[in-house]
């Protein structure tokens, strides 16, 4: 097939006469997309030293550049993060050895709060660009990165994982090595799935872009020109006008870059999807139909084509084309005795560590509080898990069933999981102070507000992608009603569903330091909770409990995914063998 391409491509090279009508019709937007891109980026790197004051105006005539900012930040961070994510993945999904390592590291990764992250970044950001702005860039960006990466990567992790034996048996027959088998079956049988964790990604940013713009260094709080900044300073000055200019600045910019990237690229994405015949499912984006129309950007695509053609040559395997090679994970008789007595040493140097520093530092007492803490948010991570997949997987079900409605809610469903819980803070001090509700109770919907999506996004992609002929061959048969869920709905998108609860797990606790500490002004409400005891350790600078606050936190998110979410990804990858 991708020798058919390679074919085609090399026909459109020699067919390409010049220009066409869409090309001039194209070249404005594209240029205008270069154009106010290069501007931010040099506004990223002009002079600044610490203690200097960027001002942040709450004039709406500025949100413009404010957004034009923050969405760059944030494509840089997602460009990284796809590049982390499809280098984790092969190597997990391929060495047994490194997977042993890199998932549970992956899942401590999630659960580090953003606030852990900017700690450790920014002070050797801004040692790497002495007296310039792009040091305290490149923290926001990699704060960013934090909230995009995680779920990217497993989720890509999970999907090479779940190839169907058949096609890995034809990569076994055409003896594909395991740089071709990565490009040529894993990363396009992955595709839609990660085209929509970058959409939830998106959104991850959006969500803790406030703690990502409004940074604090060396007793300074430099504030970014950004849309988070900007919520920042309206919070601070209890300006409900600016808070509302800022969410249709929000939902602006979310809908330019669904119409301009992810719509045409999950209409790309389309040829991808698992079966032989397309049905009803196609994706339309009118903008891929214009760049199809182009006959420059069809040379272009043509060319990268044969580069890419040539690319994939490399690391070939040989042979007479009549032994099937079996692809095997890779793995050494010694190097699971070796890695085993590795993490066991270092195991014993962590716990022997930590045992000092509980008893010299912070004391069994503190020690016991904070567990108890975390029992209590761990309460609410599950409770709202189960309520909100008992409401969103029937609904992303049916919208990943029907392609007409998923197009029409995928910018909505974008916006309300970018929609930052802090701009939510005033309504929910007014109710809470008004009706005398209890915070240990209504402050917890916070916590799944902007993590609940990824179950919908993950679930929709999974829906998405069931076969056509499995719906057919399911109607044929009669099956209708909770049978026909349990027989071919559910078992289809569990996959999809366990990655996307993880991800929403670990993304809960992460959002329970903002869930549980809500400020409006001079107003403040906390829930009892790990959260709400990192947000006020951080509040005070005691950084020993913070430290112990963020250990407990990687604890109770690494033990309920070995041994919880763990069980029922196994269950979800022996079902689809």
């Amino acid at each position: 097939m991708f020798e058919l391409f390679r074919f085609q491509a090399r026909d459109v090279v020699t067919e390409s006469k010049g220009p066409n009508r869409w090309d001039w019709a194209l070249l404005p937007l594209v240029l205008a997309v270069l154009g106010i891109f290069a501007f931010a980026a040099m506004q990223m790197s002009r002079p600044f030293a610490v203690g200097e004051a960027l001002q942040i105006s709450l004039d709406p005539a500025y949100l413009p550049y404010y957004l034009l900012r923050t969405i760059l930040r944030m494509f840089t961070a997602l460009a990284f993060s796809l590049v982390f994510s499809l280098i984790f993945a092969a190597i997990a999904a391929k060495y047994a050895a490194a997977e042993k390592v890199m998932i549970p590291a992956l899942d401590i990764l999630q659960s580090v709060p953003i606030l852990g992250f900017q700690a450790i970044a920014i002070a050797p950001f801004i040692a790497l660009f002495p007296g310039n702005l792009l040091g305290v860039e490149c923290a926001a960006i990699f704060a960013i990165f934090t909230s995009q990466s995680w779920n990217m990567a497993f989720s890509l992790y999970q999907s090479i994982r779940n190839v169907p034996p058949e096609l890995k048996e034809a990569a076994q027959i055409f003896r594909l090595s395991g740089w071709q088998r990565f490009w040529r079956l894993e990363l396009p049988f992955a595709m839609p799935g990660l085209l929509w964790n970058m959409m939830m990604s998106m959104s991850g940013g959006w969500f803790f872009l406030v703690a990502a713009e409004a940074i604090s260094v060396a007793g300074q709080d430099i504030k970014l020109p950004g849309i988070g900044s900007y919520i920042a300073v309206a919070i601070e000055a209890r300006d409900g006008l600016a808070i509302t200019w800022a969410i249709a600045a929000m939902l602006i910019g979310i809908l330019l870059y669904d119409q301009l990237f992810f719509r045409p690229l999950l209409a790309w994405a389309d040829k991808f999807r698992f079966e032989e015949t397309q049905g009803d499912t196609a994706q339309q984006s009118w903008l891929l139909d214009w760049m199809r129309s182009s006959r420059l950007f069809r040379a272009w695509i043509a060319r990268f084509w044969l580069f890419l053609g040539r690319g994939l040559s490399w690391f070939s395997v040989q042979g007479d084309g009549t032994t099937v090679q079996v692809n095997q994970r890779f793995t050494h008789p010694a190097w699971p005795k070796v890695l085993d007595a590795v993490l066991l040493l270092a195991s014993v140097f962590a716990m022997y560590s930590l045992f000092i520093f509980i008893h010299s530092v912070v004391g069994w007492a503190e020690v016991a509080h904070v567990l108890g803490l975390g029992l209590i948010t761990l309460v609410r991570v599950m409770l709202l898990i189960a309520l909100a997949s008992l409401f969103w997987v029937p609904v992303a079900v049916w919208i990943g069933l029907r392609p007409q409605y998923s197009q029409k809610v995928q910018a909505m469903a974008q916006f309300l999981a970018a929609f930052p819980v802090n701009l939510m803070f005033p309504l929910v001090v007014f109710a809470m102070v008004t009706f005398k509700l209890t915070p240990n109770i209504w402050l917890s919907p916070l916590m799944v507000f902007g993590t609940q999506w990824y179950i919908l996004f993950n679930v929709v992609a999974g829906a998405a992608t069931i076969p056509n002929e499995l719906r057919l061959a399911a109607d044929n048969l009669g099956l209708k009603g909770w049978l026909k869920w349990k027989r071919v709905y559910l078992p289809a998108v569990f996959p999809s569903y366990i990655t996307g609860a993880i991800t929403a797990s670990g993304g809960s606790w992460n959002a329970s330091i903002v869930a549980e500490y809500v400020t409006w002004g001079k107003t403040t409400l906390v829930a009892d909770g790990l959260g709400s005891y990192i947000k006020q350790m951080t509040e005070t600078g005691d950084f020993h409990r913070i430290a112990l606050g963020i250990g407990v936190m990687c604890v109770f998110v690494m033990l309920l995914n070995r041994f919880f979410w763990r069980k029922l990804y196994l269950l979800a990858e022996d079902h689809l063998r």
